[in-house]
This record gives structure tokens, C-alpha cells and sequence, in this order.
């Protein structure tokens, strides 16, 4: 899953760069922008199918479209704006902000692990929902998409900080665009996957029959996987913003480490430039696994000591 979203968004950036023809290393720029946000992005489309589980068939597209709505808006229309004014300004404080998402989704990593060792389940929405209800569905899944969203922005911006104004200005808006329509239309052709499934089923053909019932048979199983890599991605992305956080801020010594691994394995004949990858990846995953499980720690532990029950 994690490939196919990588392909994706390979094709953002040839779209982003037909776009942006007119102006010099846009594309280019929007499609690093994007891929640096890949993980974020199969954070977020493991998200929010779990806002429709449980819908009835008919509300599950209605409710996607309108939360993808709301991330466009979330976006383009608070994210972005204040991005802008601290990159053109401020921008010593983007490396500590990008540092305070890294530690975001290393929390979040770390506490869907939590949850799962302690049995911890969140519960699924009822089938039957009224207006309000569904309200409160799809405000719940903004607000948390308006975190993502941050991320991913703040991401990217990182990525072009260096480019004029006009061009960031316009990577950001093809990256906030590009990447939500990504999310949103994967997000969507999973919800509807196993409808299509069952669909295919009832055809008279047998090659469709068995396709069918393949489908409703695999989304079980693709949605756990897709869960499980979307936590594997916040470790990685979360610890790899860390590190390279840590050293900017004057630290050198964690990243110092890290490339001295990468460059022991690197000289290996035919694989040096995987296993490179491979310790840069497992290093910063065990980083954001370490920062994740110590706010998890905070937020969940500490707090249920005898005497804590009191506040």
C-alpha cells in the first residue's frame, strides 16, 4: 500500500509540474514537497475510513466529500495563510514547529501501539445516525484532519523554505490541492471497495464472482495492514523530523551517529545504498518510538498514579 501511495504521488508531481510550467522549479519543488509528506499522507488516508465504519452504504461518500471539503478549508484558508506570514517573517520558528509535529506523530504511533498491547478499542459509530450525530462525525474528523493537515504543510514548506514567496506560495496551494484529492479519493475508493465487491458477486460471470468475493474478503485484511504501515510511517517520518530537528537546533551529536551507521554499511557492494536507507529509516523510527512513548507515558500513565484520580 504504502508503494502504491508512493506512485501516487509521483504522478502529484508530473501534475504539479504541467501546472506550474510558467514558473522555474515549481513542479520539481511540489513534487519533493509531496513525497516528503508521504508519510502523513498514509497516516491520514489510514485515518478516516475509520469515520464511516459501521455508516450506512449511502452516507459514506456524502460525508467524505464533505470532509474533504473541510481540509481544503483547513488548508487553504487557515494553515496556509499563517505558514506563509511565519515563513516570510519568522522562519527560524518553522524547524521548531516541524520539531512539535515530528513529536506529534510520534505520539500518535506510539499510543495506537499502546492501544493495541493494552486492549484499548476505539468504538465504531452506530449504523443508524441522525443529522446531529453525523454532525459530530464529520466535525471530529476535521479537527483531527486540521493536525495532519499542518503536518503536512509545514512539511512542505520546510522542503521549498528556500524559494521566493510567489513560487512557495503556489507549491503550498498545488500540494494542499493534489494531496487532499490523493487521501480523499483513496480514502473513498476503500470505503466503496468492498460495496464494489459485493456488486461483483452477484454478476453471473464466475471470473467476476470470484473477483468479487475476493475483494470483500481482502479489505479486512488491506485496512490492517494500511493501519499498521500508517503507524510504522508516523515513527519513521516523526523520529526522522526529530533527528534532523535536533541538529539543526545544534545538537549534532544523535545525527552525527546516524550517518556514521549509514556510512559503515553504505560501502557493502550492490546494497550499501539500501542498507544505508535502512538504518536511517530504523533509527529514526526507534527515535519517534522512544520521544512517542514517553509523552504517551505522560498523557496516559502519570496521570492514573494513586493520588492522580483526585484532580
Amino acid at each position: 500500500m504504502a508503494g502504491g501511495l508512493v506512485a501516487l504521488l509521483d504522478d502529484i508531481a508530473a501534475l504539479a509540474k504541467l501546472a506550474a510550467a510558467s514558473i522555474d522549479d515549481v513542479g520539481a519543488a511540489a513534487a519533493r514537497a509531496s513525497a516528503k509528506a508521504t508519510g502523513v499522507v498514509i497516516d491520514d488516508t489510514a485515518v478516516t475510513p475509520r469515520y464511516v465504519q459501521g455508516l450506512q452504504a449511502e452516507r459514506e461518500l456524502p460525508i467524505i466529500k464533505r470532509i474533504a471539503l473541510g481540509s481544503v478549508r483547513n488548508k487553504l484558508l487557515i494553515i496556509l495563510p499563517v505558514i506563509m506570514v511565519l515563513s516570510q517573517f519568522l522562519p527560524w520558528l518553522l524547524t521548531p514547529i516541524l520539531m512539535v509535529g515530528g513529536a506529534y506523530l510520534a505520539y500518535e504511533g506510539a499510543e495506537k501501539i499502546w492501544e493495541a498491547l493494552s486492549g484499548h478499542e476505539e468504538a465504531e459509530p452506530a449504523a443508524a445516525i441522525d443529522e446531529k450525530q453525523e454532525e459530530s462525525i464529520v466535525s471530529g474528523a476535521i479537527a483531527t484532519d486540521f493536525i495532519l493537515s499542518a503536518e503536512i504543510m509545514v512539511i512542505a514548506l520546510n522542503e521549498v523554505a528556500d524559494e521566493p514567496f510567489v513560487s512557495r506560495l503556489v507549491i503550498l496551494i498545488i500540494v494542499a490541492l493534489l494531496i487532499t484529492a490523493l487521501v480523499y479519493g483513496v480514502v473513498a475508493l476503500i470505503v466503496k471497495m468492498d460495496d464494489i465487491g459485493l456488486r461483483l458477486s452477484q454478476r453471473s460471470s464466475s471470473g467476476a464472482q470470484t473477483i468479487g468475493r475476493a475483494l470483500v474478503r481482502t479489505m479486512p485484511v488491506l485496512l490492517s495492514v494500511l493501519s499498521t504501515v500508517g503507524i510504522a510511517a508516523m515513527l519513521w517520518v516523526g523520529g526522522h523530523i526529530l533527528l534532523g530537528g535536533i541538529d539543526e537546533l545544534g545538537w549534532h551529536a544523535p545525527y552525527d551517529l546516524v550517518h556514521h551507521l549509514e556510512e559503515t554499511v553504505g560501502g557493502v557492494a550492490g546494497i550499501g545504498g539500501f542498507l544505508a536507507w535502512l538504518v536511517n529509516t530504523l533509527a529514526s523510527a526507534l527515535l519517534g518510538l522512544v520521544v512517542g512513548a514517553l509523552i504517551v507515558a505522560v498523557m496516559h500513565l502519570i496521570p492514573r498514579r494513586p493520588g492522580a484520580a483526585a484532580h
